[in-house]
């Protein structure tokens, strides 16, 4: 089941393996939209801002559980890349073993603080019982969750981004048919699509489970192997820490943007919602384009390839800004009939175009720190990583969308811009990073 990265085309391997990631991504991302999209034929807007709000913290959790994932599938592919099977092989089993852990504190916790997590996010008053009932079903399933991502995270590792597809395809076809049952049939609303999540997520899992107990992959794993090692949770730690501590950051910062449309009333919510879904989808291409990126070079970094590395990052800035621009352009165009297929209220489709005529611009811009993102992790230094996009959460996306919303209380256009301008800063402080480490290994090569 290993694949070997350090060989052949470069630009070749990335299409390869970013492609099966990237259908990976839309088939999860359409979770979302399936759930969004149905509540929205069968009930009305409180049942859409219930959805929206709480796929968008259940998004949340799951981005620190992959970001800190992401330490164990660097720590594998640099192990695969060295040739030290046995090294993989404490990866994985000690991943195994922390992330149950982990994900058994993580249900335990948000079950407790549930209300406390509803009224953070400013639910509007008529969509609160629902976005409680929803996130308490999607929180007492996150083990199954962990455990999906996990999978996927320790095969990429493997350099296998197929596996992960297949995984997800099957829970995306329950995740549609079980929806349609319980929101359409059965009328349980935003508790059906959390259902719908929890019971596709763990049909996916048991499948995957039974795969890949049938197959061959490539590394031997011992007893010995799932007991916990200090050095290599230390070392996912050291990598993943950062990428899960920066991507709650990011989040929470689209949360703070959320409820700053959330207390504009119900018809601004939906609307931000409904856009937040569709931004999320524009986001796949660099998003796969950083896992990516993450998985080629960590195995070329760990075959002492660190050129064949370099050009991975190459190839993935300009093929991913380049989509960016595109799909600023056409929703120039098409904006209202893109937020159209979620809502016939006039009112949130008109607030939604506003909202992502500027808002899409983020999609050039991010691709860019994206890129960054997934070679300093591959390098070992996702602090990088982090320290870019706390500063441009921190310094830009939150202030501009606070003092747009108060400038202009009339549209969500100037509001919009507050994430682009956010990446652009980030994207210049990559840039900065990268010339840093160039020159450091510049210095020990002479």
């Amino acid at each position: 089941m290993q694949t070997n990265l350090t060989k052949g085309s470069v630009l070749k391997n990335l299409i390869i393996f970013s492609l099966p990631y990237l259908l990976s991504s839309f088939l999860q991302t359409f979770y979302g939209l399936a759930d969004l999209f149905i509540v929205g034929q069968y009930n009305g807007a409180d049942s859409s801002s219930a959805v929206s709000i709480g796929s968008q913290v259940m998004h949340m959790v799951t981005l620190v559980i992959v970001g800190l994932a992401m330490g164990s599938t660097v720590m594998i592919s640099q192990s695969v890349g060295a040739g030290n099977d046995k090294r993989a092989a404490k990866a994985i089993g000690n991943t195994v073993t922390i992330f149950l852990i982990v994900s058994l504190v993580m249900t335990a916790l948000l079950l407790i603080f549930c209300d406390v997590i509803v009224s953070v996010m400013s639910t509007p008053e008529k969509a609160v019982a629902q976005t409680k009932t929803y996130l308490m079903i999607c929180f007492a399933g996150i083990p199954f969750i962990t455990a999906y991502n996990i999978i996927s995270c320790i095969l990429r590792g493997l350099g296998d981004s197929r596996s992960p597809m297949y995984f997800v395809a099957v829970a995306c076809l329950f995740n549609v048919l079980i929806d349609f049952v319980l929101i359409g049939h059965f009328d349980m609303g935003a508790a059906g699509a959390a259902l719908g999540t929890v019971i596709s997520q763990t049909i996916s899992v048991i499948v995957a489970i039974i795969v890949l107990l049938k197959r061959d992959m490539g590394i031997r794993l011992e007893k010995a192997d799932f007991a916990i090692d200090r050095d290599v949770i230390a070392y996912i730690f050291k990598v993943g820490v950062p990428v899960s501590v920066q991507d709650l950051f990011i989040q929470i910062s689209f949360a703070v943007i959320t409820i700053i449309a959330n207390r504009r009333g119900l018809v601004v919510s939906a609307a931000v919602g409904i856009v937040e879904k569709i931004i999320g989808f524009l986001f796949l291409i660099p998003s796969a384009m950083l896992a990516t990126i993450s998985a080629i070079a960590a195995q070329n970094i760990g075959a002492g390839m660190r050129e064949r590395a370099r050009q991975t990052l190459r190839y993935g800035i300009i093929i991913t800004f380049t989509c960016g621009i595109l799909f600023s352009i056409i929703c120039q165009f098409a904006s209202p009939a893109i937020v159209g297929l979620f809502t016939d209220d006039e009112g949130v489709i008109r607030m939604g175009v506003q909202y992502l005529m500027s808002y899409v611009f983020d999609c050039a811009l991010a691709a860019i720190h994206f890129c960054f993102s997934g070679y300093f992790c591959a390098c070992g230094r996702s602090v990088y990583s982090f320290v870019h996009n706390i500063v441009s959460a921190l310094a830009i996306r939150i202030p501009g969308a606070y003092l747009a919303s108060k400038l202009f209380p009339a549209t969500l256009y100037p509001m919009g811009w507050a994430a682009p301008a956010g990446s652009f800063v980030s994207a210049c402080i990559c840039i900065i990073f990268y010339i840093h480490m160039r020159k450091r290994e510049k210095t020990v090569e002479n």
